[in-house]
């Protein structure tokens, strides 16, 4: 099955999170829930299943520029967001984020099906949560529910279409794959350092949700396991 099929389970969670956030606001404290637990599946998605791959191929010249092309892309991100202004600034950063998401998902895909099965799940996790942003930032100007909901399946769409253009690196040699490789994890993780947990830490921790970053990791590695 291609790799933007699966995007459509992380695009309805989206949705689903556009829709709950209009018409029951979620408190700080379970959004940073959520975060954390997020943050906890990608981080074992990143660490559990590229980067073992990427020391597999032992390509070091590739990963190091393909690395390197990620956190320049990522600072990039990170400069747009602070430039960021309104809700159109808003939409435009995670407009980002979500082809990012998509491209790093057609990559998975590209490492193995069980890699992308896996990423599926973990992004799914996180992409609900930016439903749920998405919907909260935009409640504040927008007072129409159905166009709040319509505004984030528009931008839903720019996950396929990530996936669509990470799908070709499997027909590259493998040097160069490793190369992608090493992109998607440097994007994975700075969505866990610098944007996920960042923000989760924006309210007051208790140990219960420091805790969700621990049960989405482990929750991650044990479906993993059964998955074989």
């Amino acid at each position: 099955m291609s790799a933007w099929i699966y995007t459509l389970i992380p695009a309805a969670a989206a949705i689903i999170g556009a829709t709950v956030a209009v018409n029951v606001r979620p408190g700080p404290t379970l959004v940073s829930a959520i975060q954390h637990f997020a943050a906890g599946v990608v981080f074992a998605a990143a660490a559990g299943e590229i980067l073992p791959d990427i020391m597999h191929r032992a390509s070091p010249w590739a990963t190091m520029i393909g690395g390197g092309i990620g956190v320049a892309t990522m600072l990039l991100v990170k400069h747009l967001e602070a430039l960021a202004k309104g809700p159109a600034g808003l939409l435009t950063v995670i407009g980002i984020d979500i082809l990012i998401d998509g491209l790093v998902l057609g990559i998975g895909f590209a490492a193995g099906p069980k890699v992308g099965l896996l990423l599926t799940i973990a992004l799914t996790i996180e992409v609900l949560f930016l439903g749920l942003t998405v919907a909260t930032e935009l409640g504040e100007s927008v007072r129409s529910r159905a166009k709040v909901i319509s505004i984030t399946s528009a931008l839903v769409l720019l996950l396929p279409i990530g996936a669509l253009l990470g799908a070709p690196v499997a027909l590259l040699p493998s040097p160069l794959l490793t190369g992608f490789f090493a992109f998607g994890l440097v994007a994975l993780l700075y969505l866990v350092t610098e944007e996920l947990l960042v923000e989760a830490h924006e309210t007051p921790d208790r140990p219960w949700v420091t805790a969700m970053f621990f049960v989405g990791f482990l929750a991650l590695l044990l479906l993993e396991e059964v998955i074989g």
